[in-house]
């Protein structure tokens, strides 16, 4: 379990831990594959990284799978991922249910198309139950999006008079965001040499730490995160203050 507080503390286990999977395509023209085959490589990654985060007792993992602006894709690609989403949703639900693992999906579902939407629905009403894991999938997601819709609500909350404006505070906001239910995030992973957070949970990433890996996403299997996991592990998360103070509360 994490022993993180905002008094600051020595990093053990994360408690949630956040990965952008970056490096599909990269990895499919190496071996000149068509993209999509980068993708459907990319499904045991994610298996292995389910498994390595029961055993180490990480509670929340949450996958960056499309962003907002991944509809600017070649169409082709954009419909392959579609397919690829609504089988594995298909495929995989009963294994995560077996495995204790709760799905939930965040971010703006309304432009994916129906069968995909009841099919989302579906696997995280069978996967309510799960206690030993929850895998947030973040599809149609964007960081902006996000704190957007929280504002909104907010604001018409004050326009029809619930509240008052000088009184919404930061916990207002992050009560309406789609991570509500969900501890911020330790710890970022992401993979394929890139290095920057492309407008993924910018909110909650307010103070989690980060790994940066070169390899791409496919490649990225059991042992590489619990490298990460360890490279975590040796971090002393200090939360704006000293070093000094920190080891004074330790």
């Amino acid at each position: 379990m994490n022993n993180k507080s905002s008094s600051g503390t020595q990093a053990t286990a994360p408690q949630h831990v956040a990965i952008i999977m970056d490096g599909n395509n990269r990895w499919a023209r190496k071996r000149f594959l068509p993209g999509v085959a980068g993708h459907k490589a990319g499904v045991d990654a994610v298996k292995a990284m389910i498994e390595v985060c029961i055993e180490e007792g990480v509670e929340v993992l949450t996958l960056f799978a499309f962003s907002s602006e991944n509809w600017r894709r070649p169409e082709d690609e954009v419909g392959a991922l579609m397919e690829l989403f609504l089988g594995a949703l298909r495929r995989e639900v009963r294994k995560l249910r077996e495995n204790g693992v709760r799905l939930q999906i965040i971010g703006d579902r309304s432009r994916f198309a129906p069968e995909l939407q009841q099919a989302m629905a579906k696997a995280e009403e069978t996967t309510a139950g799960g206690q030993r894991l929850t895998l947030a999938i973040a599809a149609n997601y964007g960081g902006q999006w996000d704190i957007t819709q929280a504002v909104r609500q907010l604001a018409a909350e004050v326009a029809t008079g619930v509240r008052d404006a000088s009184g919404i505070t930061e916990q207002d906001i992050e009560a309406r965001l789609t991570t509500a239910n969900l501890p911020p995030p330790d710890l970022c992973i992401r993979t394929g040499g890139e290095k920057r957070i492309s407008n993924f949970l910018l909110w909650q990433f307010a103070y989690t730490e980060f790994y940066f890996s070169d390899l791409y996403w496919p490649d990225f299997k059991q042992d590489a995160l619990r490298d990460a996991l360890a490279d975590f592990s040796c971090r002393q998360r200090r939360f704006g203050k000293t070093s000094e103070q920190v080891a004074a509360e330790s």
